[in-house]
């Protein structure tokens, strides 16, 4: 399955933004998807999961009650809405599907978006 992530841009603190991945390409549907960022000069960590049919998630401690995570796939779209951003939140924000290791290890990935949050 081939991703690409949209949505990026500037924020003030307190904004909120919304990020986009399609889907396209593959046979399977029933896949989990996840959100994951990349701060500079820091490793790449898990942000959320969501399960094949939406009914399950699973959110980092430092994302949770700002962030949801959701899926459309009648439309092969992952979103993340975020709210109450922080200039911490500042990161590129990559998709992934297909879960290797429920809820952080997939096996497909998509480009990066970049969030910058001002303060």
């Amino acid at each position: 399955v081939q991703l690409q992530a949209s949505g990026g841009g500037l924020v003030q603190a307190g904004g909120s933004l919304r990020l986009s991945c399609a889907a396209s390409g593959g046979t399977r549907r029933n896949y989990a998807m996840g959100w994951f960022r990349q701060a500079p000069g820091k490793e790449r960590e898990f942000v959320a999961a969501i399960n094949w049919n939406g009914g399950n998630t699973y959110y980092a401690d430092s994302v949770k009650g700002r962030f949801t995570i959701s899926r459309d796939n009648a439309k092969r779209t992952l979103y993340l809405q975020m709210s109450s951003l922080k200039p911490e939140d500042t990161a590129v924000y990559y998709c992934a599907a297909d879960a290797t290791n429920w809820p952080t290890d997939f096996g497909s990935w998509g480009q990066g978006t970049l969030v910058t949050v001002s303060s």
